[in-house]
């Protein structure tokens, strides 16, 4: 009797914000700091015109990453993972999308090598991999001195359009696979660049212009 071939690995990505989770990490963590009193509406605002650009595709992501970097010089590291894993049962875990939760289990049931794929820090994104069993988190990173103190600038490229290609396409290097064995799963036009090079895009609760792209490109499109 010959020997059943084994199934060719693959790997699932999955977008953090509005896709994994239901809306804007970045409004979630205002609204935690307003509770504290850490912040203000005006900080409620600009964090509000920063999503709205962004669900757009028109943000300057290196613009907006220097400015909101600007307070976080010389606090140590630390201090904001315990900040991120104080906020994150209150405000981020009962926006975890359900849908989100059976996916993710059943690819990695199937032994799909599983990961976050977000412009969102790691800072924010571990919590939620915690919570979901995901072992791999690509995302952007913040420079840090050897004190342990943020230094203020974001470490190139940004996981964000193309760079989101640079960040994933290293680890997929590392587990020997290509970009024609993933799923990407996102909501937002800014992930066109990634989807366009996966083997199989998923657009989710897509934005307006997503969903355009989708539909012109026959790609699958699901709600959440």
């Amino acid at each position: 009797m010959l020997a059943r071939a084994m199934p060719e690995r693959r790997a699932a990505f999955f977008d953090l914000d509005r896709t994994l989770v239901r809306v804007a990490t970045p409004r979630l963590y205002t609204r935690y700091r307003r509770a504290k009193g850490d912040a203000n509406w005006r900080d409620s605002l600009q964090v509000a015109w920063w999503v709205l650009q962004y669900t757009a595709g028109i943000i300057d992501a290196p613009r907006v990453a220097r400015k909101a970097l600007e307070d976080f010089a010389g606090k140590e590291e630390a201090w904001l993972i315990r900040t991120c894993d104080e906020w994150f049962p209150q405000y981020v875990l009962p926006e975890i999308q359900a849908r989100g939760r059976e996916l993710v289990k059943s690819h990695k049931a199937a032994g799909d090598l599983v990961a976050i794929v977000t412009a969102a820090t790691s800072y924010v994104a571990h919590p939620v991999a915690r919570e979901l069993g995901i072992d791999h988190v690509v995302c952007s990173e913040l420079e840090v001195d050897a004190e342990g103190r943020f230094t203020g600038k974001a470490i190139e490229p940004l996981c964000y359009g193309e760079g989101k290609i640079v960040r994933a396409g290293a680890l997929l290097e590392q587990h020997g696979l290509g970009f024609d064995q993933v799923t990407f799963f996102s909501d937002s036009i800014t992930d066109l660049p990634l989807l366009s090079r996966v083997n199989v895009p998923i657009a989710v609760n897509p934005d307006r212009r997503l969903s355009r792209a989708a539909r012109a490109r026959g790609w699958q499109i699901q709600t959440w």
